[in-house]
């Protein structure tokens, strides 16, 4: 730190010295996700902000649907809650950071009835550095940087911003990665450019890219030996009218596993190319959507389909260009489609 010790402005609660107490005080509170937390003492946020070099009281971003500051203490009281380690904490903040951008419509996500919740996705020297899984079970169990992380940010977004589900929160069924969301793209195994690269970044740069996530659908293909084969699975398995990017817009994701990113790159697919691919098939007519969701289709995606006919294709996002595209998981043949919010954009920020 710049000083021998942290400005801590948090208001504080004395709370009895036990785990069980501590706990039982946050839970009625509503100060956690329900599952146990660290109990974020002085000492603990302290050693959270040690060595992390920016003043505790700046101010990160404003969190709505309380559009509170989000400063770098809130944000290691959290961490500290979510059963981060220090080194974790610059990809929290950064993470954070990012959900400020008024491009990715956090006020949106936070109170929307659509299941999305924000997934993290790291990229670049940090991976390594840090442990952040991008291999087998990427999006599952079982490492303490991917689920602690992602937890922090979702701590965040209750305590500082009031996403409290059934009040702010208002997601109909809401989805298990809402309790933690992030992922590191597998970039040792990737024959293309990272995605931070994609968006302005050096290789030698960490970044974390925040996207308005709904669940991962899982999409097996075990068995095209070819691209033309692998990208039609991929393409017609996206065909979902109910999916929000068909009737928003937007940006959604494609998890593209090790073992199909190496038969597209093979075959000679860069990333525009396999975007440009799974656009054309992503696809259904527009009499596919009901009377009532025709008429919400053509306004809000109006400077494509305003004029659309029952026979029109209807694209999961407006241009290729709007499809995003990582490499993640280990062997076997399962990618997956990542559908978004759909009024939101993906923004991508440097870990510092």
């Amino acid at each position: 730190m710049t000083t021998d010790e942290p400005r801590l402005q948090a208001e504080r609660v004395l709370v009895e010295e036990s785990f069980e107490a501590a706990n039982d005080y946050f839970q009625d509170k509503q100060w956690t996700d329900g599952l146990p937390i660290v109990p974020p003492t002085p000492e603990r946020v302290r050693a959270m902000l040690d060595g992390f070099g920016r003043d505790p009281q700046e101010v990160v971003a404003r969190i709505p649907p309380f559009w509170a500051d989000a400063t770098i203490e809130k944000i290691a009281i959290n961490a500290v809650m979510a059963g981060c380690r220090p080194e974790f904490l610059p990809v929290v903040v950064a993470a954070v950071e990012a959900l400020g951008d008024p491009s990715f419509n956090l006020y949106g996500v936070q109170a929307t009835t659509h299941s999305a919740g924000p997934l993290i996705i790291v990229n670049g020297p940090a991976v390594e550095r840090l442990g952040i899984n991008g291999d087998a079970n990427a999006f599952g169990q079982g490492v303490a940087a991917n689920a602690t992380i992602g937890r922090a940010v979702r701590l965040v977004l209750i305590n500082v911003g009031g996403g409290r589900p059934g009040s702010t929160d208002k997601s109909t069924q809401g989805q298990p990665g809402k309790y933690t969301y992030c992922v590191a793209e597998n970039q040792a195994l990737s024959p293309w450019e990272p995605l931070h690269v994609e968006r302005g970044y050096r290789r030698e740069e960490s970044a974390v890219t925040v996207v308005g996530a709904a669940a991962p659908q899982n999409i097996a293909d075990l068995f095209s030996k070819d691209a033309d084969g692998l990208l039609t699975m991929l393409g017609h398995s996206s065909r979902a009218p109910g999916a929000n990017n068909f009737l928003l817009g937007g940006e959604p994701l494609y998890a593209i596993c090790p073992e199909h990113a190496a038969i597209l790159a093979r075959d000679g697919f860069d990333k525009a190319r396999v975007k440009r691919r799974l656009w054309e098939l992503a696809k259904v007519p527009l009499r596919d959507f009901s009377p009532e969701n025709q008429a919400i289709l053509k306004s809000e995606r109006a400077a494509v389909y305003e004029g659309a006919s029952a026979d029109t294709p209807v694209h999961i996002a407006d241009k290729p260009e709007d499809l995003m595209l990582i490499v993640v998981g280990g062997p076997g043949g399962h990618s997956a489609l990542i559908t978004t919010f759909g009024h939101t954009r993906a923004v991508t920020r440097p870990i510092l």
